[in-house]
């Protein structure tokens, strides 16, 4: 299975296929005042990592959007009701977490049908958001979001937060340094498609994250 430390890269596609990277991007541009950001994790619900993530969000009374992959929310659909439950928006990841460029269209929609339910079954809603992983559409994949009317976001910032030699420090400095209001910002609370434990330094490195946005007067807000 291809891995996040093993295939890093950041979308190079975002810009020439017009794919927004920020709220204000966004076909109905979200209004974020006072000033904020949308922060984002990819890649659960994780029995650790979503927890503890959520504990450092409640600490600090910041909001943020999860893109789930299906099978994870099919193993621990109560994770993601609290995810809900306490004010956070759930998008979608897919189903499994694999390149797309790499699947034929059968197989595409497929994914998305069964990430869709698995969401769906869990806290009884619909996904708005997607973000393919890796970040990387096929012409395929985009279509299908399209046609399922689930709108594309990316990140214009990231921690990258998956790689196995790095510090909570070094994840924070590259999540909020040039961050801008409305950008949206990249982490993940789980660990099942990178470094083994990188959550932990996600959720160490979230609470400088979110101090640094508080002294620079930046809010938090949901994409959806």
């Amino acid at each position: 299975m291809l891995r996040y430390l093993l295939a890093p890269v950041h979308p190079p596609s975002a810009r020439s296929l017009g794919l927004p990277r920020t709220l204000g991007e966004l076909p109905s541009p979200a209004t974020v005042e006072p000033p904020g950001v949308a922060i984002t994790f990819d890649d659960g619900p994780h029995p650790e990592g979503t927890p503890a993530i959520l504990e450092v969000l409640a600490r600090h009374g910041a909001v943020a959007t999860f893109f789930v992959v299906g099978e994870q929310v099919n193993r621990r659909p109560e994770l993601l009701q609290r995810v809900k439950v306490e004010g956070h928006a759930v998008a979608l990841h897919g189903y499994h977490h694999r390149l797309h460029p790499r699947r034929g269209r059968a197989e595409l929609e497929e994914d998305f049908r069964r990430g869709a339910a698995a969401i769906q079954d869990a806290i009884g809603a619909s996904p708005r958001y997607h973000r393919p992983p890796f970040g990387i559409y096929s012409p395929a994949s985009l279509q299908i979001a399209r046609d399922r009317g689930l709108q594309p976001l990316l990140w214009a910032s990231w921690g990258k937060d998956w790689r196995r030699f790095t510090t909570p420090e070094r994840i924070a400095a590259r999540a909020v340094g040039g961050v801008q209001a409305a950008d949206v910002i990249l982490l993940h609370d789980a660990d099942f498609y990178s470094a083994k434990r990188s959550h932990e330094r996600t959720a160490k490195a979230l609470e400088l994250v979110l101090a640094r946005l508080e002294s620079a007067g930046l809010g938090t807000f949901l994409c959806g």
